[in-house]
């Protein structure tokens, strides 16, 4: 069956803003009391404070104690980080190239509605995709399935239709969950995309060889 969606990741795949989402963690952290390091936030980027919070601290998702963290982030990234953040090479190519060969796209984050919203106008693509699954449609972010389900519905495709993009083990392992395959870009700096169907660099690198598999026949 010939893939007709696609969901996009918008973190460290279509900018780069990963580093910046961990440093705005640690900043969090430390104004809560907690000695967190930017070497165990970053592994966990690509995940949403749910899964964040709890991997490092005793806090428990719903508590004062965790709302304020998440307010803390927030607040870090777009007073310090938010302004540094830039596209991911070729970001708004690989966007138009895909809808000019008539793909369904959406925006599969778990990111706050008003950040993903900047996000999206940095890469220069915030209107080329309106399709989007809101953070306040999901329960639990990356890895749980909820985004990838809640895209498959928007879609209206069958899970054997589409193709998650992303740039971390999480985007992979929720699509996974969800019957979705998922093409991987190193440019978000994880290395461990094991399970991808496809990984390239960058959208750049990808926009060069659409008509290679997954979505072509030929032959790189």
């Amino acid at each position: 069956m010939a893939y007709r969606g696609l969901i996009l990741d918008v973190d460290g795949t279509l900018v780069d803003s990963n580093d910046g989402h961990a440093r705005a963690w640690v900043a969090a952290f430390r104004d809560e009391g907690f000695g967190v390091l930017f070497e165990q936030v970053r592994p966990l980027i690509g995940q949403g404070g749910d899964q964040v919070v709890p991997e490092l601290t005793s806090v428990k998702v719903g508590t004062p104690q965790f709302d304020r963290l998440v307010e803390g982030w927030e607040k870090h990234f777009v007073a310090e980080e938010l302004g540094k953040v830039k596209p991911q090479p070729g970001a708004k190519a690989l966007v138009e190239a895909l809808l000019a060969r008539g793909y369904q796209l959406i925006v599969g984050s778990s990111g706050e509605d008003e950040i993903v919203e900047q996000l999206l106008q940095l890469a220069g693509v915030a209107q080329l995709l309106p399709n989007r699954v809101h953070s306040d449609e999901i329960r639990a972010s990356k890895p749980e399935p909820d985004i990838i389900q809640v895209a498959l519905g928007k879609l209206g495709l069958g899970k054997e239709e589409v193709l998650m993009v992303g740039d971390t083990p999480f985007d992979i392992e929720a699509a996974r969950r969800s019957g979705v395959g998922t093409v991987a870009l190193r440019c978000g700096g994880d290395d461990r995309l094991d399970g991808a169907v496809a990984v390239f660099d960058s959208p750049a690198d990808w926009s060069s060889k659409l008509d290679w598999p997954p979505l072509g026949t030929a032959k790189g």
